[in-house]
Formats: C-alpha cells, structure tokens, sequence
C-alpha cells in the first residue's frame, strides 16, 4: 500500500459535493486553493480532492447518480489578505458574490468573504483572527 499522509483538523473528516459540470468546478476550486495555499489532487475525468473535500460527479459510486443539495462550506483563511485572494480568485473563475470580504457578526475579529461555486453551493473564506494554534493541523500518515 502506497503511503499517504493526511492532515485532519476538527470535526469532519471529509465532505463530498457531486456536481453537474466537473470541469468547470475543477477550475473554480483550483483558483480558490491556489488563493488559500491548499494543495489539490485527483484526476479531473473523474473527481478530484483537497484535504477532506472530495468533488465529483453524479456518475461516482459513492454519488449513486445524485447531486448534492445547496452546501455552505467554510475554508479557513489565514490573514485578511488570503480572504481577499479567494474572493477575487473565485470571482474570477466562474464564482458569483454571495458576500464581499468584511468584518461579520459572528465574533470579534470574524473576517469572511462568500462566493457561489458553479453549483450554487455557498463557499466561504474565513478569517478568525489573531489566535494562537497548538499546531496548525493533526498529522496522520498510513
């Protein structure tokens, strides 16, 4: 067996979209990636991946033919600079503004911006802040 090496944050260990036209969210997630500094991989005839998000289309086996409803998904940020990268990065490859970068509500030093992907899913960028991390991911090699 290959040896492959994750990074795991939290609470998800992986999320899956199934979409229409994989072509044209390979490009659109490849920009916002590039834009955050997260490496992808996978082939585009078939599907492709970046960390937990795995994107493919109806014709997968884990999709058994289905899209994924609308999904709001949040990538972490990490400065008010990289929010604004994504942003224009996924303007500029099929995104549509669902929320210019900014401060929000959520807590103090909530800085996010929102796009829709090709599919109409809400796509974040977010910035919490000036925090201090006790690592910035968990490591798992196998």
């Amino acid at each position: 067996m290959e040896t492959q090496e994750l990074h795991r944050g939290r609470l998800i260990d992986h999320v899956q979209l199934v979409v229409r036209d994989l072509t044209a969210s390979h490009t659109f997630y490849a920009a916002i990636f590039n834009a955050l500094n997260v490496p992808m991989g996978g082939a585009v005839e078939s599907y492709f991946w970046a960390d937990e998000l795995f994107v493919s289309t109806a014709d997968s086996a884990a999709a058994q033919g289905r899209l994924t409803g609308r999904v709001h998904l949040a990538f972490q940020a990490q400065d008010r600079d990289m929010v604004h990268a994504f942003y224009k990065a996924a303007l500029a490859n099929g995104g549509l503004d669902n929320g210019a970068p900014g401060e929000r509500i959520y807590h103090p030093g909530y800085y996010a911006a929102f796009v829709l992907d090709p599919d109409g899913n809400n796509i974040e960028a977010v910035f919490h802040g000036d925090a201090k991390r006790s690592a910035p991911s968990v490591k798992v090699t196998f």
